[in-house]
Formats: C-alpha cells, sequence, structure tokens
C-alpha cells in the first residue's frame, strides 16, 4: 500500500496545478496530449518490442480508457468547475471500483462495497456546500473521468493476474509503454478533431505540463497501477478517495484557497478508517 500512499502525495499536487495554470487558458485537448506523450517518451526506452500482441492490445486498451479518455474528461471539468468541486466530484470513484470488480468477478462482495461507501462517507463529509452553477454538467463530466479510472484500475489488475495475456514474464516497466501508446492515441485523435490553437505562452505553463508529463502521468500512473496490484479491491477503492484531502489540502496551503479545516480533518481520518479496515481483513483471510 505504500506505492498508492506516495503517489496520492504526489498528484495531491496535479489537481490545483491544473486549475491554477492551465485551466482556461490552455487547449485541454494540447494539455492532455502533450501529457501524455510526454509519459510515453518516459517508457519508450524501456518497451520490450517483442511482447505478445495480445498483451500489448490488451494494455494499449487499457491505458486509452484510465489515462486517455479519462484526461479528456479530466480536462474539461476544470472548466466547469472549481478545483474543490472537482475533488467532491470524484468521491464516487471508490463506488465505480468496487462494483466493477464484482461485475467482471461475476461476485458480489457486501465488504467492498462497505468500504468503498464509508470512503465515500469520508469524502463527502470533507467538501459539500455551495457549488457552481455548472453544476450538474461538471458533475457528470467528472462521473466520466472516474468511470474510466475505476475500469482502468480494475481491468490493469486482472490483466496483471491473468495467465492468458502473458504478461507475469516480462517486468512491468517493460510493457507499460503500451499503456501510454493507448492513451496517446485517444488524445491525438480527440486533438486533431477537437483541439484549439490555445497553447502556452508563459515557460510556468510549459513547466507544468513537463511535470504532470513525465513525473505525475508517467512515474504516477506506473507505481499507482502497479500499486493496485499489491492491495485488495476495497483497499484499492478507499485509496482513491485519499486523494480529496491531499489535494484540498494542497490548495490551501500553496494557493490559499478556502476549506474548511475541522471537516478535512474528520472526513480523512473516515477514509483512513476504510482502507484500515479492508487492509484488516486481507491479512485476517491470508492467515487463515
Amino acid at each position: 500500500m505504500i506505492l498508492l500512499i506516495l503517489i496520492t502525495l504526489l498528484w495531491a499536487f496535479s489537481f490545483s496545478l491544473i486549475g491554477v495554470y492551465l485551466a482556461g487558458q490552455v487547449d485541454s485537448y494540447f494539455a492532455v496530449l502533450t501529457r501524455v506523450l510526454l509519459a510515453t517518451l518516459v517508457f519508450l526506452p524501456f518497451l520490450n518490442w517483442r511482447t505478445p500482441p495480445r498483451t500489448a492490445l490488451t494494455l494499449m486498451a487499457i491505458g486509452a480508457v484510465q489515462l486517455g479518455l479519462m484526461y479528456l474528461f479530466y480536462y474539461q471539468s476544470f472548466l466547469l468547475l472549481s478545483v474543490p468541486e472537482v475533488l467532491l466530484f470524484t468521491i464516487f470513484t471508490p463506488v465505480y471500483i468496487a462494483l466493477i470488480y464484482d461485475l467482471l468477478a461475476r461476485q458480489f462482495s457486501p465488504r467492498n462495497l462497505l468500504v468503498a461507501a464509508i470512503a465515500v462517507l469520508g469524502a463527502a463529509v470533507i467538501r459539500w456546500d455551495n457549488l457552481s452553477d455548472d453544476y450538474w454538467k461538471g458533475f457528470f463530466v467528472v462521473q466520466g473521468a472516474n468511470l474510466c479510472f475505476a475500469a482502468g484500475q480494475v481491468a490493469y489488475r486482472q490483466c496483471m493476474q491473468s495467465s492468458h495475456t502473458r504478461v507475469q514474464s516480462l517486468p512491468p516497466r517493460q510493457t507499460f509503454g503500451w499503456f501510454f501508446i493507448g492513451a496517446s492515441m485517444v488524445a491525438f485523435v480527440a486533438w486533431l478533431a477537437l483541439g484549439t490553437p490555445k497553447y502556452p505562452t508563459a515557460p510556468i505553463q510549459w513547466g507544468v505540463l513537463a511535470w504532470l508529463g513525465a513525473v505525475a502521468s508517467g512515474l504516477g500512473f506506473f507505481l499507482w497501477n502497479k500499486g493496485a496490484t499489491r492491495v485488495s479491491p476495497g483497499t484499492l477503492a478507499a485509496m482513491n478517495n485519499a486523494l480529496i484531502p491531499a489535494g484540498l489540502l494542497v490548495n490551501l496551503l500553496i494557493w490559499n484557497r478556502d476549506a474548511d479545516l475541522p471537516r478535512l480533518a474528520i472526513g480523512g481520518a473516515i477514509i483512513v478508517v476504510a482502507v484500515l479496515m479492508s487492509e484488516r481483513h486481507t491479512r485476517r483471510r491470508i492467515s487463515r
């Protein structure tokens, strides 16, 4: 779980960086394309071009959904909502993870749904106050991002544990480039079809894109997905909402945005309880 915690801290800065330096200033489709292309370049030197075609196509499809489509929704949401609102509306990701995982496994796990529901409760406690006029439109755009991110995490976890993909014989760093290639294809098509000539005009904007692409996306998604294969589905669901208090805290401390600290602390504590519940159950099950 340490990988998920580290990437949560890393991604906590992404929300504010996008909201402050990119949203409304740089074409969102160009920002997405730049970000995924930089992430692809990070892993191209390690890519095993002899990866079995089925494995490569599977990873490309996962990347296209989890990263490519998710980013298209995600960046559009910052044009409709404030940073705290975007953070708030991600509270439903754990529910999607739990339900998608059970759907793929053809089973129903009340515990996974309970852990996800507790995490959602913790996130909801943090910020549920005045919302913008674009509430409903922004809400559904964020839900599109949540569904893509959730489906991608579950699919990658299943892929790494499936004997049919033959991916176990290859180090993850040699195959993860396919994930970003799939995302780049989606981002490129979207930019060609919908992009506008609204490019970065300040060095700091290019710097933010470089950081988000090479570090937050490149390193971040690799380690997050790797961590997702090492925890239970319930813990994975709950850890998705740990981004909310972390992101709000960064937004408050660095960009001086309003945040309700008591609610932040209470909501964060509830999310921690959800993670601990899942981890405790997993340890008990393994020890039997």
